[in-house]
């Protein structure tokens, strides 16, 4: 039953190709040709029927001796022509010996069953050269030309590392940096109702372009009331000034006049000296009625003289009672102005005017909107912006004013601006928090710390404009600076 089985296996193993070696070979029962099959481990039915070995004369079958083939020469040729024509026509059904695949022992040979024909021997099928097929070929890993080719990506590899570390040791860069710019923003100083607003929502203005109007009704009656009173206090100022020419002209008359009183009363004077001079000197020399005569002149002369300073005087009191006056009307004049120069800047203030040039962002307002001193209404991102970008104080080590940046705005990465180091602050960003850090008490951490770097934009022909894109404050960019 065992070389039943084993039979059975075999030919479930060989399928396609034990068929047709079976098939296209020479017949079993012709005495001296080759036989390809495999012999039964039944016993010997007959010499032709058990193939290419017959059991040897007078020995029984349990020996399992095996005679010597006849005409081994010829049976060799024939074996080795049969299978050409097997790997010619079946080369894909390749068989593969197991291990345990091996000749039936004498025992088996000793059953007496009939050989099946569809049982080959294994030894003797031919197989195909596994160097035909293309099953055993020599591993890629033994070939000259697989080391030649990882040797030479390993050398690309390496040689590419070291030019791109080389090469990044020359720049520093971060992904902690901003756009940043002094946001103008717009609120009036007067309070009112919006009677016009331009549509200037994200459009770039100019400096002096008119954004709003706010009703100009108190304004405009305050200036008129100050332009009257200017009228009036130059209308005073105007008869002041006549006054103290009048006064003036009356001065230097009384002046003249009392020109004469006064030298007639000097005579006099010199006179009643000379007098009483010679009166001490000698009596009898000046009689008593020539020096009392002298003395009444001297006394009459010399009220006359007093009477015409005093005329004077009033004339110059006058004068300077018209200069006051003149000052009053001079200061109301510019009190006036200053009421209208008021009247006229409050009348400006109605008028909301771009103060720098730049994009309009954020506005708030229309028409028929009421506004109140130093509400925002809007805001405008002038032209001038840079980049705050906060470097690790590790990497300041070589950065230094006036290097070139090379920068990436998010919102345009096939765009590469260019600019320069402006400033770098001296001392790291949280120094200058509402709440400093404290590290004097509990447990700390060594934490790298973030030096803000102000980078200004470089505009030029080489250069591309940042104007000519929407790129606003807080808008993430990535600069690398050269600092090597």
């Amino acid at each position: 039953m065992g070389a039943v089985h084993h039979a059975r296996a075999a030919q479930s193993d060989r399928g396609v190709r034990a068929h047709l070696c079976r098939t296209d070979g020479p017949d079993r029962a012709s005495a001296g040709r080759v036989d390809l099959r495999r012999h039964r481990r039944a016993g010997p039915a007959s010499g032709a029927a058990r193939g290419y070995f017959a059991v040897r004369p007078g020995v029984g079958d349990e020996g399992g001796a095996r005679d010597v083939p006849q005409d081994a020469r010829a049976r060799d040729a024939e074996r080795r022509d049969y299978r050409r024509i097997c790997r010619a026509g079946r080369g894909q059904y390749r068989r593969h010996p197991r291990p345990d695949d091996r000749r039936a022992t004498g025992a088996d040979m000793s059953e007496d069953k009939p050989a099946d024909a569809t049982d080959t021997d294994r030894d003797d099928v031919p197989e195909k050269d596994e160097s035909e097929n293309g099953e055993n070929k020599t591993p890629i890993f033994r070939k000259p030309m697989f080391w030649i080719i990882t040797i030479a990506v390993v050398a690309v590899l390496v040689i590419g590392g070291t030019l791109y570390y080389l090469h990044s040791r020359q720049f520093e860069s971060t992904d902690d940096a901003f756009v940043d710019a002094h946001i103008v923003r717009i609120a009036p100083e007067v309070s009112g109702t919006l009677i016009e607003v331009a549509d200037l929502d994200n459009r770039h203005v100019k400096a002096g372009q008119l954004l709003a109007v706010i009703k100009p009704s108190g304004p405009q009656a305050q200036l008129a009331e100050a332009q009257a009173g200017i009228d009036q206090a130059t209308a005073q100022y105007s008869q002041a000034q006549a006054q103290i020419a009048a006064a003036v002209a009356t001065r230097d008359q009384t002046q003249s006049q009392a020109l004469a009183p006064i030298a007639a009363a000097t005579k006099a004077a010199q006179d009643l000296a000379r007098y009483e001079s010679l009166a001490r000197i000698d009596r009898s020399a000046v009689a008593s009625t020539q020096l009392d005569q002298a003395r009444a002149n001297a006394r009459s002369t010399a009220g006359q003289a007093a009477a015409a300073r005093r005329q004077v005087s009033s004339a110059d009191a006058q004068i300077a009672v018209a200069r006051k006056a003149a000052d009053a009307a001079g200061a109301l004049i510019k009190a006036r102005r200053a009421q209208a120069d008021q009247a006229r800047i409050t009348l400006n203030d109605l008028r909301l005017t771009a103060p720098v040039s730049g994009q309009v962002v954020n506005r708030s307002i229309n028409v028929g909107s009421y506004v109140a001193p130093g509400t925002q209404v809007m805001a405008i991102v002038p032209d001038a912006m840079w980049i705050t970008a906060n470097f690790k104080e590790t990497q300041l080590k070589d950065m230094r004013l006036g290097q070139e940046v090379t920068i990436k705005v998010d919102a345009f990465p096939d765009v590469e601006f260019r600019g320069r180091v402006d400033s770098i602050q001296r001392g790291a960003g949280q120094a200058f928090s509402i709440l400093p850090p404290q590290n004097a008490t509990g447990n700390f951490v060594k934490v790298v710390q973030r030096v803000p770097v102000r980078i200004t934009f470089l505009i030029g022909k080489d250069y591309p404009d940042p104007r000519n894109y929407p790129i606003g404050p807080g808008m993430s960019v990535v600069p690398t600076v050269k600092v090597r």
